[in-house]
């Protein structure tokens, strides 16, 4: 007879292991999403900024409307974008000191860059810019007759992926911290 297994509980490896592989499929799924919107943006962008060119110079008659939306598309682009780099952790950085620290000394210091990260994108980004965005709802842009605020929601949304990433890439610095160097 075979005793009765255990079960797993959330220190064993497996379960570690299965939990950190589901969560780097949802970030694999974000990653796509994310993507696909910053290139649709683009599209857009590229669209939009061609119309005006055209309207502009064959018709002599700029369009308002193309000019407007083009640069608020910009501003998600820049702000969805920087969340999206720094997920995949290729936002510009100095690393000439970091090189020189021991291997853990090295993941604690990343990891102290990540929580003040997560700080910055949790209190200014979503939580600020959740407040901004709700002050302007009741203010419409002149050229496209939307609520200002509607722009405004690049910001918390920029926050909360970036905080979604930055609690990612913690977990993954403490699986490295917690696993021994191999040789």
């Amino acid at each position: 007879m075979k005793p009765a297994q255990q079960p797993a509980t959330l220190s064993e490896p497996s379960v570690q292991h299965s939990f950190y592989a589901l969560l780097t499929g949802f970030k694999q799924r974000v990653d796509l999403v994310v993507s696909y919107l910053c290139i649709a943006i683009v599209a857009v962008m590229t669209l939009l900024v061609t119309y005006q060119v055209a309207t502009r110079y064959l018709l002599n008659s700029p369009s308002a409307v193309s000019e407007v939306l083009s640069r608020y598309l910009f501003i998600w682009l820049v702000l969805i974008g920087s969340a999206y780099v720094f997920g995949l952790r290729e936002h510009m950085a100095i690393t000439f000191m970091r090189d020189r620290m021991s291997r853990n000394v090295r993941i604690l210091v990343e990891m102290l860059g990540e929580l003040a990260t997560t700080l910055f994108a949790l209190l200014v980004l979503t939580v600020g810019g959740y407040i901004g965005m709700s002050r302007q709802m009741g203010q419409l842009d002149s050229a496209l007759q939307i609520p200002i605020g509607v722009i405004y929601a690049a910001i918390p949304l920029c926050g909360v992926l970036t905080v979604f990433y930055c609690l990612y890439n913690q977990y993954g610095l403490a699986r490295q911290l917690s696993f021994k160097q191999k040789v």
